[in-house]
Order: structure tokens, then C-alpha cells, then sequence
């Protein structure tokens, strides 16, 4: 046993406790990615008072398909009081906290090396099960209690800053969500002064359209009410639409990333687990689809229509199966076509154009005739404004989640150095 290892078996034991009066309501399910989440699983006619309780400072693993998966689907519960789960699930907890974090042991579980032991220790065939006894023999560093304080102290923190990013980015596409309804869907943005002059009711000025009696007509091509005089056309009459390649260039060890549909964020693209191209198979794509700051991706194949909008100025990858929406030859419309592309609206024209039996995607020629509606100039200008700062905050704290994620990788990667530290 090297230096200051200690088997896992020796600080945690098996907890079995049943819901036999049925009293938790809480369902839980375990993930690959070593996190619980509300069970979806079919307990029509599932007898309840067999599942078992998980609580507050417990763990759950699955030990099945370890080969296979390559990782233990393991989590620890630290913001509910209890809850259940599957009888399928070994629950266990740290049997002295003087001796050995929780917190401590979940962020070794999470290693990438941790979850490569397992699969080496795993049998069963293909999809390979880990044993209890086998799981147990696994080993990890055991500092004093105060640097496991410490280590998880500084781990915390990261991941606590990872959440408040992730609540502001839900508070600032709640935001956006909300501003883009109120002009573009239900049409009620205030009147310019020069709208209301000119259709001679000054006293309109800053009310919202709609409620306010201005003329609507029925447009046949969107199949709905617009406010009168705005023009409705295919995108592609005011930006170019082009998709990435379609073929899948041979895999470099040093190269340039190329992305799919995987790889699209909300506000930024993904880098992690792309593969590399060569310089010319880069070169050649990116002839017919280069990607500039401010330009717009969706995925053509697969979940059709989930988009980035792209604010790095670093843009050094290819895409493949990926339209391209050329936003950056119109700045100023940028955020409101990323807003409407993201509509209910253009869901609803997706379905419509879905092709494949085996795996949907969308052609582009469908892509490039999406129809979309342009307000006047100074609507637009006072809507995109407002919407255009939301989305770079978006982008800024979306950034940040990926530094503090690398962050965490770093520190969960430091935990096996450290011990040499503690030694």
C-alpha cells in the first residue's frame, strides 16, 4: 500500500434502511455524470416499502456496468434531509467524520483516475460489474482532518461560484426571454414618437402597440398577426446561410478542433472531447463555412436546432453538421435573430421540416428559407440594445463556469500529488 493510502472499506460502511411505512415522496435516480436527479423510472405497481432511504451525508453507487460506462455512477446527498432510491443501489456513509470527510472521499470519487481503477478492477464481461469487496479495497490518500478541511474548503468555493454563475445565467435568460416576448410575441413594445405622429395620436407615445388598438394583419406565411407594415421574409435575404462539413475528415494528434452539435453551448462552444483535424482539412472547410465572432450556430442533425451564439474572438475550430447563420455580416441584428431563432416559433417550423427515419436533421435549404419578420429600424435598434448587453453578460459568466470547471479539475487532479505533501 503506498504511503498514506488507506483502503476505502476501512472508513465507510453499508447502510440499508427501508421506506416500509412509504412515508418519502422523493424519488431519486443516480447519473453517470456522479450526481442525483428526480427519478423518471415507472413505480406504477412498484412496491414503495422496498426501495431504499438515502439521507443528508449518504452515498449511493452503482457497481453494475462499470467496464462499459467507464465510471461508477456515484453521488453523495448534501441538500436533502432524505429521500429514496432504487433497492438496486448499494447506500453506505463515512463511519467516523473525525477520521474522514465526506465531501473529502466524493472529491476523490470524482477523479478520472478513480473511475479508471474501477474499470480495471471490474469483471463480468463486456459491461463488467464491480464488486463490493473489490470497491472497497480501493485506496485513497488520508490526510490529517484539518488539510481535508482545507482541500474541500477550496474545492467548494469553486463549485459555489460555478452555481451563482449558473443562477445568473438562468435570471439573465429569464430576462431576455421575458424583453423578446413583450416586443416580438405579444407585440406590445411602446410606440415611437414618430409611429404616433404619423398616424396622427400623439398621445400614444411610449404605450405598448397592441393594447393600445394599432393595426394588426394576418400574415399567411408565418400564419399569425403582425403589427402592420412589418416585412416578413427568408433569412437568408438578409445573411448568408452555409452548414459545415458533412464528412468526417481523418483524426490528427495535433490539429485544429473539430465541433458537432455536442459541442454547442447556449452562449459559447464546447472544446472539450473534440477531435483534431489537420491544417488542411481545416483550411477547407472553413472556405465555405468560417465561423467570426457574433455568428449564430445550430445543429442540423440529431436534437435539430439547438444554437450558439458566438462571442469568442479565439475562433479556431471547424464545424460539421452545424448550419452557420453569418449574424456577423449584420451586427446590429445579431441578438434579435438569436432570440428569434431560439422562438417557440421556429421549434414549431423545425418539426415541420425534419427528414431521416433512423436520425432526424433538417437540410439547408430549409435552414436558409426560415422565415422571419423585421420590425423598423428604431424598434429594433431599442429592443437589440438591451437584449445585446444581456447576452454578453451571459456569454462573460458562461466563460467563467468553464475557467472555474477547469479549476476543478485541476484541484481534483492535485489530490494524489498532495498526499506526497501530507507525507
Amino acid at each position: 500500500m503506498r504511503s498514506n493510502y488507506r483502503k476505502i472499506g476501512s472508513y465507510i460502511r453499508l447502510v440499508d434502511e427501508r421506506d416500509s411505512y412509504r412515508k418519502i415522496k422523493t424519488l431519486l435516480g443516480l447519473t453517470i455524470d456522479k450526481s442525483f436527479i428526480p427519478s423518471v423510472a415507472n413505480t406504477i405497481g412498484s412496491d414503495m416499502a422496498n426501495y431504499k432511504i438515502i439521507r443528508r451525508g449518504q452515498f449511493a453507487c452503482s457497481l453494475m456496468q462499470v467496464r462499459r460506462d467507464k465510471k461508477i455512477p456515484v453521488a453523495y446527498l448534501g441538500d436533502l434531509n432524505e429521500a429514496i432510491i432504487s433497492q438496486a443501489y448499494p447506500v453506505f456513509e463515512v463511519s467516523d467524520q473525525n477520521k474522514l470527510l465526506p465531501e473529502y472521499l466524493m472529491m476523490w470519487m470524482r477523479r478520472s483516475e478513480f473511475d479508471r481503477e474501477a474499470c480495471f478492477y471490474a469483471v463480468g464481461g463486456v459491461r463488467g460489474s464491480l464488486e463490493w469487496e473489490d470497491f472497497c479495497n480501493m485506496e485513497l490518500p488520508v490526510p490529517s482532518i484539518q488539510k481535508q478541511r482545507e482541500i474541500v474548503q477550496e474545492y467548494q468555493t469553486i463549485v459555489n461560484r460555478i452555481h451563482l454563475n449558473y443562477q445568473l445565467n438562468q435570471k439573465l435568460e429569464e430576462a431576455a426571454q421575458t424583453i423578446y416576448k413583450q416586443w416580438f410575441v405579444d407585440f406590445e413594445f411602446p410606440i415611437s414618437a414618430e409611429y404616433a405622429a404619423a398616424i396622427g395620436k400623439p398621445e400614444l407615445e411610449n404605450q405598448p402597440y397592441k393594447s393600445s388598438g394599432c393595426e394588426m394583419v394576418f400574415n399567411e406565411v408565418l400564419e399569425q398577426e403582425i403589427p402592420k407594415g412589418w416585412q416578413v421574409k427568408p433569412i437568408s435575404n438578409t445573411i448568408s446561410v452555409k452548414d459545415g462539413t458533412h464528412d468526417s475528415p481523418q483524426p490528427v494528434d495535433l490539429g485544429k478542433p473539430l465541433i458537432t452539435s455536442t459541442h454547442l453551448g447556449t452562449y459559447d462552444v464546447l472544446l472539450d472531447d473534440t477531435y483534431n483535424i489537420s491544417e488542411e482539412d481545416f483550411q477547407d472547410i472553413n472556405k465555405r463555412s468560417k465561423v467570426d465572432q457574433c455568428d449564430i450556430l445550430m445543429s442540423m442533425i440529431g436534437t435539430v436546432g439547438n444554437i450558439s451564439y458566438v462571442l469568442r474572438d479565439d475562433i479556431n475550430y471547424a464545424i460539421k453538421n452545424i448550419g452557420l447563420f453569418k449574424t456577423s455580416e449584420r451586427k446590429d441584428l445579431s441578438a434579435y435573430i438569436f432570440m428569434y431563432l431560439k422562438s417557440r416559433a421556429i421549434t414549431k417550423y423545425i418539426e415541420t421540416c425534419l427528414l431521416g427515419s433512423t436520425q432526424n436533421y433538417i437540410s439547408l435549404g430549409e435552414l436558409r428559407n426560415i422565415p422571419i419578420f423585421f420590425p423598423p429600424s428604431d424598434i429594433l435598434f431599442n429592443c437589440t440594445t438591451s437584449l445585446d448587453k444581456i447576452i454578453r453578460q451571459a456569454y462573460l459568466s458562461t466563460r467563467d463556469i468553464h475557467l472555474c470547471q477547469s479549476l476543478i479539475q485541476i484541484a481534483l487532479g492535485r489530490m494524489a500529488q498532495q498526499n506526497k505533501e501530507y507525507e
